[in-house]
């Protein structure tokens, strides 16, 4: 019995919230290698683009409750979430026409166009902050826990208990069947086909009669729809205050460059390597290791290598190591 409530309490606040969180992540590192294989730029407007894009649903989610519109024990945020992605990608293709293209046609470096996207990042900040303000906002509605800790006690008799809270579960969920139909586009699509074509050799593809703008238009709709959902889902997982999203911004480009830029399995991967990482590393596994290990053998100390204060140390330190030693990733995607 101890060793499954050790088992218990390790996916309590171990595997569940990592694999939730390496979701989220990999859904926004999925924007950054898709903007830098094809765009061949690193966006540091990324984060801020998932906090306007949040910011959307959220503005949306109150409309719709204000009319009494609901999905029940769903969030209603999911009910809302197609128009904030819209919104989304309205602002970043506008971005795009009045920013980007300009850069582009001057065929300027891409350590400039670096630059202009954290001039972009200020910007969407601003504006995201300007709108909704600085301070959290929580609008995760619907039913709480899918399975409550209390229930699961009652059902098993163990001493501890397992929570899976209703974001978690759409968070998993969602994330599966975006990438699902990301990877269907890219693979099985023409358009994907060109995409990928123009991403392998921009003069190659040109030669083949591939339209440039179209490339970069679909590219940023699909980034911009990645990050609306990356960002909702983390908003409804933990809360929402805009400027967390700049602060996530590491930990997101961590996961696409330890998984391989360009690489979207490796964006993948890297999410949950950072993910897991931060959680292990940060938790405190005194509870775990007193079922586990021998009377004798129990900790006095809460047994954490960092505190949860310094979660973002861990995924600086992984990008340095990866950075030095293996430049182009797991998946061997384009070096940095």
């Amino acid at each position: 019995m101890d060793f499954l409530n050790g088992l218990v309490a390790f996916l309590n606040f171990v595997a569940i919230p990592a694999t939730a969180y390496g979701a989220q992540l990999a859904l926004g590192a999925l924007g950054v290698t898709l903007i830098y294989g094809i765009l061949r730029f690193s966006n540091f407007a990324h984060g801020d683009t998932m906090a306007f894009g949040t910011m959307a649903v959220i503005l949306v989610t109150w409309g719709l409750q204000a009319l009494g519109v609901g999905l029940g024990p769903i969030p209603t945020a999911l009910l809302a979430l197609p128009l904030g992605i819209l919104i989304t990608i309205g602002l970043v293709l506008l971005t795009d026409r009045m920013v980007y293209r300009f850069y582009r046609r001057q065929k300027v470096t891409p350590v400039l166009l670096v630059i202009v996207s954290m001039g972009v990042m200020f910007v969407y900040n601003g504006l995201t902050r300007f709108i909704l303000g600085p301070d959290d906002q929580n609008f995760d509605d619907g039913t709480r826990f899918l399975i409550s800790a209390r229930d699961f006690r009652n059902m098993t008799g163990l001493d501890e208990g397992l929570a899976i809270r209703t974001s978690q579960a759409i968070t998993v969920v969602a994330a599966v069947l975006v990438v699902a139909v990301l990877f269907w586009f890219l693979n099985r699509t023409r358009t994907g086909k060109s995409m990928r074509a123009f991403s392998d050799n921009e003069d190659l593809a040109l030669l083949s009669g591939i339209s440039p703008e179209r490339v970069v238009a679909i590219t940023w709709i699909i980034v911009a729809a990645l990050a609306c959902v990356a960002g909702t889902l983390y908003g409804l997982d933990k809360s929402y205050k805009p400027f967390t999203y700049f602060q996530l911004l590491l930990p997101i480009f961590a996961a696409a460059i330890v998984g391989g830029l360009g690489s979207p399995i490796g964006a993948i991967a890297g999410g949950f390597v950072i993910a897991y990482s931060e959680v292990m590393i940060t938790y405190a596994w005194k509870k775990v290791l007193e079922y586990w290990l021998p009377e004798r053998l129990e900790p006095d100390s809460l047994v954490q290598l960092l505190s949860t204060d310094y979660k973002f140390a861990v995924s600086f330190a992984i990008l340095v190591i990866v950075l030095l030693f293996r430049p182009t990733g797991l998946f061997q995607g384009k070096a940095v």
